[in-house]
């Protein structure tokens, strides 16, 4: 059987006939980043010899009828965000020393090892997770496996273009604005940002409430069966929620048909590519064909991206003073930017933003009274040049200004999901966002797993 792109269901489903094993997966996915990566960056981190060890002994465990989950022995990744044991976490960070201890394993690598994951090795990230597009002065340039002159997206580029070219079933991501949902759309993957707090964090974020965890994949049933792994609570994360009432694994499955789903295709302020527009138009109607109720509104709220600016660069600004003296050099210049408008905030400032966050958090959800879902474009541009913080030409300067679908719903905490919905005339894939009442990971799953149903990706 060939599985280099087979999903990570299917895997399983191999092992569990004897079809394939998970000795073979890796050595296919090794394979894959050997042949791939070159072009791709996505990878900072490959430990080839000690993923056969761990497919090693899951084999062993699918032989003898005893795995340990329903993803044992699939072939992952994990972004260099993640404290992971044994290697180097210096989340693409020239000041970061690589040559000291690393002897702790966050929630999410924890979770990962004791569910039987292979986990291949560390992807790309740009400094310390700080915008939308991957590349960084430490580990260079993240492309889209789509076309490799542009870019991946961010900041969780590497994970998702890991996944899009077969390197890997699975990984995870983080997002503070859209780093796992940007990423997805442009490389034509499902990413979820669940409910905060739903995937344990340690350490704490300095982005604080902002920051999510959140897996990538090539189907909607295998982001609920990792979300079924990461979400058990840890007591490191004084944020984390309660465990799951149920898996998501079975929720996805849930018929969401009568449900009733706004469409917002501008959120009433945002300039949509007009190519993206009609891709995410057409599957919205696919999905109003096969049974949701669509009604056309927005949510009601302005851009609240001067918020957001205080949120994100005071938490960047908060942790790039705790690097080393001469750290300054060092940065990237863009982040540089960044942590100096984050040292003029005040503490009222903050709390100013804070107030506002909250309030966004009520009006979304008295919106959700009315509406189970909201749907909307996850980026409103189509993947640009690699290389570039925003589109050349563009005119804009900040990576916010072409990502105003996503971060809002970082500031609400709310479940959102970014679905593959088409792809242009030029092939790139185009994705469509699904977003719920915080605690709703299940609905955003079981309506995205309809889309996929409805309007079936695959590659132009």
């Amino acid at each position: 059987m060939n599985d280099r792109m087979l999903t990570a269901s299917e895997l399983v489903a191999a092992y569990a006939t004897g079809e394939l094993s998970p000795v073979e997966a890796t050595q296919n996915a090794l394979q894959a980043i050997e042949d791939r990566d070159g072009e791709c960056n996505a990878y900072c981190l490959v430990d080839a010899e000690g993923a056969l060890e761990q497919a090693k002994a899951s084999e062993v465990r699918w032989r003898d009828g005893n795995p340990i989950g329903w993803l044992d022995g699939v072939p992952s990744s994990i972004k260099d965000m993640f404290l992971t044991q044994g290697w180097p976490t210096v989340r693409g960070s020239k000041s970061i020393d690589p040559d000291q201890p690393w002897d702790v394993d966050s929630p999410v690598a924890a979770r990962m090892r004791e569910a039987g994951l292979v986990v291949l090795g560390k992807t790309t990230t740009p400094e310390i997770a700080w915008k939308g597009v991957t590349d960084s002065p430490l580990q260079g340039i993240t492309r889209n496996p789509a076309d490799p002159s542009k870019t991946a997206g961010g900041s969780s580029g590497g994970s998702a273009a890991a996944v899009a070219a077969g390197m890997g079933e699975l990984s995870v991501g983080t997002d503070g604005g859209g780093s796992v949902r940007i990423p997805a759309s442009f490389c034509g993957i499902v990413g979820l940002k669940p409910t905060h707090g739903r995937i344990p964090l340690f350490p704490a974020s300095p982005f604080g409430p902002l920051s999510h965890a959140g897996p990538l994949a090539r189907s909607v049933d295998d982001t609920a069966l990792l979300l079924d792994v990461l979400s058990t609570p840890d007591h490191r994360d004084p944020a984390a929620l309660a465990p799951p009432v149920g898996s998501f694994r079975e929720a996805v499955r849930r018929d969401v048909r009568g449900l009733i789903a706004a469409f917002s295709p501008t959120l009433g302020y945002v300039d949509v590519d007009p190519e993206i527009a009609a891709v995410v138009a057409a599957a919205v109607r696919a999905l109003g064909d096969a049974g949701l109720q669509i009604e056309e509104t927005d949510p009601g709220f302005a851009d609240p991206k001067p918020a957001f600016d205080i949120l994100w660069s005071s938490g960047a600004a908060k942790l790039l003073d705790t690097f080393p003296p001469g750290s300054e050099e060092r940065t990237d210049p863009g982040l540089r930017k960044v942590w100096e408008l984050g040292k003029t905030w005040s503490a009222s400032d903050y709390l100013d933003a804070s107030a506002e966050r909250a309030a966004l958090g009520i009006l979304m959800g008295e919106f959700h009274t009315r509406y189970d879902v909201l749907i909307t474009p996850t980026v409103p541009i189509a993947a640009f040049e690699a290389g570039h913080d925003v589109p050349p030409g563009s005119g804009l300067s900040e990576w916010p200004e072409w990502t105003p679908f996503t971060y809002p719903f970082n500031m609400t905490q709310q479940p959102a999901i970014s679905v593959p919905a088409g792809h242009t005339s030029a092939g790139l894939p185009v994705g469509l966002q699904i977003i719920g009442p915080r605690h709703s990971d299940d609905l955003v799953l079981a309506v995205a797993k309809l889309l996929e149903e409805v309007r079936p990706w695959a590659p132009a």
